[in-house]
């Protein structure tokens, strides 16, 4: 195991109806006038909107609304809420939503509190500060309500970068589970999908004799492998909903991946897809996470991937052909993806496999390797996109 620093301070609030506690939050950490940043018309239209800002009047708390957050956010929003929470002279910031609001929040936070563009902060600059943020979880996937990250589309260019800063973590995140019930099928099964991919992100790993950690992300894993079933069977069944909130959480705030070396070459390979065609981030996931996982076991001894086979998905171990396991895990995990209902190929979100030069150039590789498990030259992310095609 590596060495590391580890510092999560985000206070969670967790349980039915407890986003009628948002404005003793906000006021606990320290905000008097919120800019309350929401995504489309479902959030108003089911009273969430109307009992978060009742809660903010009832602690003298101001508001200032910002809706129109999309999924894969844009660079022109967040322009537009830096100008608004200078204008409005906010001091906190309230995402009220899933991945796609909480970061545009964060990023909103960074350019506030900042002279120059905050797409700096997505080219590599580190921000110092940010305006303090609090979210309302409306839907488990990303694990942004954790995390020191965010993710924005540059409109001009659909170039999809990140960010990432101790400053950014939200001071506290509120979590009802029964939140998510209204969300419709896809929507969940994509949240389910993300959440175990920012557990592969992490499993897969060079880092030697890292069991804790391991068998930490086997067991989220195969939570989600039995409520991900569970919900798609009872989408109001409350306790399968808690697992995989808590769940999107936990994979993302990096407990898990703390002292190992992680991938994130799926991600990377994803980004420029829900970029280009707009799809669910975890839609392209089910379709790259396999075929990345196809290739990687050509290009190693397979042992990382025999291990997911055996522990995660109960498969028989072929001493012969340990390939042949590690092959049959990624059947297996292709499988769970089917019954959830994701796609996986191309031609199931819409992608063009024409366009797969495009895609690969977006990557901007140049003549390099991007690393992790397995570092990835051009031609690998050709081979990649090409699986995912079904043309390989």
């Amino acid at each position: 195991m590596n060495s590391f620093d580890f510092y999560s301070p985000t206070y969670f609030v967790f349980g039915k109806d407890r986003e009628q506690d948002a404005g003793k939050y906000v006021k606990k950490f320290g905000g008097s006038r919120v800019l309350l940043i929401y995504g489309g018309k479902s959030a108003v239209k089911s009273g969430l909107i109307d009992r978060i800002t009742k809660s903010l009047d009832a602690e003298g708390i101001g508001t200032v609304l910002l809706g129109g957050v999309m999924p894969n956010p844009k660079s022109s929003l967040v322009y537009g809420g830096i100008e608004t929470a200078r204008r409005e002279k906010v001091d906190f910031l309230l995402a009220v939503g899933g991945g796609s609001v909480i970061d545009t929040a964060k990023a909103i936070a960074m350019g506030a509190v900042y002279d120059g563009d905050f797409w700096d902060f997505f080219s590599g600059k580190s921000p110092e500060k940010a305006l303090p943020i609090g979210t309302v979880l409306t839907i488990a996937a990303s694990g942004s309500e954790g995390s020191a990250n965010a993710i924005i589309t540059k409109d001009e260019t659909l170039e999809k970068n990140a960010a990432e800063a101790d400053c950014i973590r939200p001071v506290f995140s509120i979590m009802n589970p029964a939140l998510t019930e209204s969300l419709p099928p896809y929507q969940t099964a994509c949240g389910v999908t993300d959440i175990i991919s920012h557990a592969f992100e992490r499993y897969f790993t060079v880092t030697p004799n890292v069991e804790t950690t391991d068998r930490m992300l086997e067991g989220v894993v195969l939570a989600m492998l039995h409520e991900g079933v569970r919900v798609m069977e009872n989408p109001h069944d409350y306790d399968a909903r808690a697992n995989i909130m808590w769940a999107g959480m936990v994979c993302h705030n990096d407990i898990m991946g703390v002292g190992r070396a992680q991938d994130w070459n799926s991600h990377h390979l994803e980004h420029v897809l829900s970029a280009v065609y707009d799809i669910a981030h975890g839609a392209g996931l089910a379709v790259i996470m396999p075929a990345w996982m196809e290739y990687c076991i050509e290009h190693t001894d397979g042992t990382r991937f025999v291990q997911m086979a055996t522990r995660i998905f109960g498969c028989q171990m072929d001493f012969d052909d340990p390939k042949s396991t590690a092959r049959a895990g990624v059947e297996a995990f292709r499988n769970f993806l089917r019954k959830i209902g994701m796609p996986l190929t191309f031609a199931e979100i819409g992608a063009d496999p024409k366009d797969i030069p495009r895609l690969v150039e977006m990557n901007n590789i140049g003549d390099g390797v991007t690393g992790g498990y397995v570092g990835l030259d051009k031609q690998a992310h050709f081979d990649i996109y090409e699986i995912a095609a079904g043309l390989k």
